[in-house]
């Protein structure tokens, strides 16, 4: 369990942060840069629950929430070695696996896609939708530091699945697509 006795460390006064290892970076460095995406994807994903507490979807949403606090310590956690141990977390391809499989489940009940869907249709739906674009952010990130240094591709993996779910959880929000807001191209010409 981690315990956290005190919040500023003043450590990264001098604009670096510790990483897994010990090591520091600079706070603008390109693996800083998912480390917060993720976090932003996080928080974003917990408007998202606060939206669906009265649904089956909040208990996915919060696993997912616990799975990118892995991801981030991931990110956090420099070298080319991906195996998790006892004192390194690191995503590993069973939980890609079962997001892909939450993915398969909701879209099973979903309409068929005719347009391109505008973010929206129900409050939740859009918080969900606003998830799904931080976990792109957060994807386009982990690439841009995958360019840089190693990076897990489970970790990468993940991330691109992990849009996927909130796309089609979005849709579920909206009645299973019923209330989605289509697109209609040209509209204001």
């Amino acid at each position: 369990m981690v315990r956290l006795n005190k919040i500023y460390t003043r450590t990264g006064d001098d604009g670096t942060t510790g990483l897994v290892d010990g090591s520091r970076l600079p706070k603008y460095a390109a693996r800083m840069e998912a480390i917060g995406a993720v976090d932003e994807t996080n928080c974003a994903i917990g408007l998202a629950v606060c939206a669906l507490t009265q649904t089956p979807h909040a208990a996915v949403l919060t696993r997912i929430q616990n799975d990118l606090f892995d991801l981030g310590a991931d990110l956090a956690t420099p070298g080319d070695d991906f195996t998790p141990g006892e004192m390194t977390l690191r995503i590993v391809f069973p939980q890609v696996t079962w997001l892909e499989g939450e993915i398969d489940a909701i879209n099973a009940h979903l309409q068929p896609l005719k347009s391109f869907i505008l973010p929206g249709g129900s409050e939740a739906a859009a918080r969900v939708h606003v998830a799904r674009a931080s976990a792109r952010k957060a994807e386009r990130s982990a690439v841009a530091m995958a360019a840089e240094v190693p990076a897990n591709p489970a970790a990468l993996s993940y991330l691109n699945r992990l849009s996927d779910y909130l796309f089609v959880l979005a849709r579920a929000v909206n009645a299973n697509g019923a209330d989605d807001v289509l697109w209609v191209p040209g509209q204001n010409r």
